[in-house]
């Protein structure tokens, strides 16, 4: 039997968990966006401190985190194929 869309049947405990989890993120993320807020995309692939941050109008900029998580200081801006290729690589596309 399905639950939150998930054959509970065919998959372990960890991938139900892993899916559970990266429904929550989109809600997340469709959430902020729609509000015109944006979205914070945490990536190993980036610097410690830096994120990516992307924005209701589908620009993505990388930024430093400050030591507080309070504020932060943009860094760059990706173009259109380097924010698809984030939003493919995190599972957001």
């Amino acid at each position: 039997m399905p639950i939150f869309g998930i054959n509970l049947i065919t998959m372990s405990e960890s991938e139900v968990l892993e899916h559970i989890g990266t429904a929550a993120v989109k809600r997340l993320r469709k959430n902020k966006l729609s509000v015109g807020k944006p979205f914070m995309i945490n990536s190993d692939n980036l610097p410690s401190g830096q994120s990516y941050l992307e924005y209701p109008d589908g620009t993505i900029r990388i930024v430093k985190v400050s030591a507080d998580s309070r504020s932060f200081t943009i860094l760059g801006e990706l173009d259109a194929d380097q924010a698809k290729a984030v939003r493919i690589r995190h599972g957001i596309a």
